[in-house]
């Protein structure tokens, strides 16, 4: 790993990582019915300091996702195979989750699957895609700009949380009560 590799395009670059996702998120997409993909994207109900806090995020995940594709991917070597190892656990995480969210209606909480134990699997998929893209690529200045963004990202987590209780009430309040924010077991009710 190297806080910056010479960077260049290159067919066994992270781009690789990033068109596999990216296509397979995209197929999702026109996949799932209009509400689903509205209620994805949503923004209605968060505070506004959520809202800004999380794009303050997003030009670090920019300039990473920049540096991952321009990096070439370190093929063989032990980061080749972690990060490839995080992006795949990453991946499954995310798409299992997706598959979830869109068998719930739109006008419905996610609560079963995947949701039983992260209350955020799709969040916590894109964060080890991210991060396992970072790693093949031995890129440390990637990762350093992405772990930023994600911790900016986590504001937008609590935005979506803020504007589920609004809309949901006590049954979200429940679900907060019994679920960790990103994974864990199931919390014991006292």
């Amino acid at each position: 790993m190297e806080f910056l590799p010479e960077l260049k395009l290159g067919w066994g670059n992270g781009w690789l990582y990033l068109a596999l996702f990216y296509s397979c998120f995209g197929i999702y997409l026109i996949s799932c019915s209009k509400a689903i993909v509205k209620k994805l994207y949503s923004v209605a109900g968060w505070e506004k300091r959520y809202y800004i806090l999380s794009a303050i995020g997003k030009p670090l995940s920019l300039i990473s996702l920049t540096l991952i594709i321009l990096s070439p991917i370190k093929f063989n070597t032990t980061i080749f195979w972690l990060g490839t190892f995080i992006y795949l656990a990453g991946f499954l995480i995310m798409f299992i989750a997706l598959w979830i969210y869109r068998q719930i209606p739109a006008d419905a909480p996610v609560r079963g699957g995947i949701y039983q134990y992260s209350r955020n699997p799709q969040w916590l998929g894109l964060i080890l895609i991210f991060i396992g893209a970072c790693i093949s690529g031995g890129n440390g200045l990637a990762l350093l700009l992405m772990s930023v963004g994600i911790v900016m990202y986590h504001f937008r987590i609590l935005g979506e949380e803020s504007a589920c209780l609004k809309a949901y009430g006590q049954t979200f309040q429940d679900y907060i009560d019994s679920v960790p924010r990103y994974f864990g077991l199931k919390k014991v009710k006292k």
